[in-house]
């Protein structure tokens, strides 16, 4: 009989990356990984711990479990109350941020006008500069409107939004303007042929073609007003203190409430996550095509 046939080793593509390189991917993939959740797990470990656990020696594995921090953070600080505040503050911000920047944004990309790269530029440059050099003069400023006017912009939710707005809108326009140079013009000229207007082809045509961008956009918007503390440390008062500087109370003259600490830490932190994980298909999108743009 003839001798069976043996089989063949298996073929590797000759644009199969070397097996040093794939063992040295997973190597470096597993230290990153260690290196984001080993905080995230002392963070967890720590909230369910009682405060003489945490303020001693840390213990990987943790003596013994409750959740009692969790339900005495809503009571050593207002932390309901900072949590309304937040979600006023970064929620009108991203609204107004998005409003404006669509119309600007839009003004930009499809229409001539004198001093258009002036304008461009000049919301990019704004960017290059720390956020702590405004701090000063938007502090006299509202000082000098609220006697002039009697229009409480300092320490009010209205003044820290409008302080939030000149971080967040100049980066959403020009990340605007590109993805909506992205969309072809031949849509905007369709839809003025079929008699919408300017308004109507912004609205029917050019937004929805452009929704991974604009939400690219509030959730830049979102995230910079929701963890915010500098400006929010000044700019607010006991009435209308945000999170970021709420959850400053925990730490006292006497003793600090770690456990508590990290418990708000993650609870705070739900909103954000929550919202990047349900849209973090259109941010990705957004964030590619303006880049590529």
């Amino acid at each position: 009989m003839p001798d069976s046939p043996t089989a063949l080793p298996p073929r590797t593509s000759p644009m199969a990356p070397p097996r040093s390189f794939l063992w040295s991917r997973r190597i470096f993939l597993t230290l990153l990984a260690g290196f984001v959740l080993v905080p995230v797990y002392v963070m967890v470990s720590s909230s369910l711990k009682p405060l003489s656990d945490v303020s001693g020696k840390f213990r990987w594995l943790p003596s013994g479990l409750t959740v009692r921090p969790y339900v005495d953070i809503w009571s050593t600080v207002p932390l309901a109350k900072y949590f309304v505040n937040s979600l006023i503050v970064a929620g009108a911000a991203t609204v107004c941020s998005v409003v404006i920047a669509v119309f600007s944004a839009y003004a930009v990309s499809r229409y001539r006008f004198r001093g258009k790269r002036v304008f461009t530029v000049t919301v990019l440059s704004t960017q290059m500069f720390p956020g702590i050099l405004f701090l000063l003069p938007l502090f006299l400023l509202y000082v000098n409107i609220g006697n002039a006017t009697g229009i409480a912009l300092f320490g009010s939710r209205g003044g820290l939004i409008l302080t939030y707005l000149t971080f967040s809108l100049p980066f959403s326009v020009w990340m605007l303007i590109g993805y909506f140079d992205s969309v072809p013009r031949d849509l905007d000229e369709a839809a003025l042929v079929d008699g919408c207007g300017p308004l109507g082809a912004l609205f029917r045509v050019v937004v929805p073609a452009a929704v991974p961008g604009i939400v690219a956009v509030a959730v830049y918007a979102f995230m910079t007003a929701w963890g915010e503390v500098l400006f929010a440390s000044v700019m607010t008062n006991d009435t209308t203190r945000t999170l970021a500087v709420g959850l400053q109370g925990y730490s006292t003259l006497n003793d600090v409430y770690w456990n508590q600490i990290m418990a708000a830490s993650l609870v705070v932190s739900v909103p954000v996550v929550a919202g990047f994980l349900l849209l973090q298909r259109y941010l990705v999108t957004g964030l590619t095509a303006g880049a590529v743009k």
